[in-house]
């Protein structure tokens, strides 16, 4: 249990954070729809409810992600992140053909809703919440992407950076953007349907925040079925070839792959070296050079095989 606990502290922040905010956010909006029947305001209860048990289970994958080799499992736990991802999207999916369902059907028998400002403060709370949440997803995007960024910069920044966070802040960076969009297009709609005969307009916000909710689906499904078979991860491929080639005694890179396993990073090499090195120097270059490659951020395991250079250059991306 102590175990568990201390696994449960390393877990991603964010995610954590997001969980919270969002269950908080979505018993506010159901208390309001059950007040004035808005559809709108059911398609982001739903929503937020959504989002809430999915970043809840992103938290508790990050976690587990953690967790040291055992002998059952020598390779470690870094992909249960991405298992654990794609079990969540399965609760959003759900959520997201109700709300889709319930905006059809609004459209079909338009009805006027009640409580306007009642609606429209709710709202407007949860874009603050979300929008300030999705402040910190985009500064922690910025740290784990090494970009730099600092104050406002962070914004556009981790609109381009987003690829190169880990699992559980990427997802929590769509959903809380589809969540802050989804509460002014709800806004927005209320509006509409107050002020004008067009009551349906709920009813295609609603349908458009379903949609918005699948999209988010789709991107976390293929990334994360992705990063549970193992997907080779080329920049940090890259990255770790230019500091190989950078060591004196290395003369090429025979082969080398770079598997992204939930957050962590598993490097294999065979590298080409002088023959005539003893067997005491290549175990030198050995431990040289995997201290520096486990110095780089997210690698967990490095393997470094030898062979003698055979003067033929095979790696395309020397420098």
């Amino acid at each position: 249990m102590k175990e568990y606990l201390g696994l449960l502290r390393q877990g991603s922040k964010s995610a954590g954070l997001a969980a919270i905010v969002n269950f908080i956010i979505a018993l506010v909006k159901g208390g309001a729809f059950l007040l004035t029947g808005n559809v709108a305001m059911f398609a982001e209860t739903l929503h937020s409810f959504g989002d809430s048990a999915n970043q809840f289970f992103v938290y508790v994958g990050s976690a587990l992600s953690k967790k040291a080799p055992t002998e059952r499992f020598p390779g470690g736990f870094g992909r249960a992140v991405n298992l654990v991802l794609l079990g969540a999207v399965l609760i959003v999916g759900i959520l997201a053909y109700e709300t889709i369902r319930e905006g059809i059907a609004h459209l079909a028998h338009p009805s006027e809703s009640e409580g306007l400002w009642l609606s429209i403060s709710v709202l407007a709370l949860s874009c603050i919440l979300e929008g300030y949440v999705l402040l910190k997803v985009m500064r922690e995007i910025a740290h784990e992407s090494d970009s730099g960024a600092t104050g406002l910069a962070v914004i556009p920044k981790s609109f381009s950076d987003v690829g190169r966070a880990k699992p559980a802040t990427k997802l929590v960076f769509m959903e809380d953007l589809v969540a802050t969009s989804g509460a002014l297009i709800a806004i927005i709609a209320i509006l509409i349907a107050s002020y004008t005969p067009f009551h349906q307009a709920e009813g295609i916000a609603s349908i458009v925040i379903g949609a918005m909710m699948f999209l988010v689906v789709g991107r976390v499904f293929l990334d994360n079925a992705a990063g549970v078979i193992g997907e080779a991860d080329e920049e940090m491929a890259d990255k770790i070839g230019d500091i190989l080639f950078a060591d004196g005694d290395v003369r090429d890179i025979q082969e080398m792959t770079v598997v992204k396993e939930g957050d962590s990073f598993h490097v294999e090499a065979i590298l080409e070296i002088d023959p005539s090195l003893t067997v005491a120097a290549a175990d030198d270059i050995k431990d040289r050079l995997e201290e520096q490659i486990m110095k780089q951020k997210g690698v967990t395991d490095v393997i470094i095989e030898f062979d003698e250079d055979d003067n033929t250059q095979m790696w395309k991306n020397k420098k």
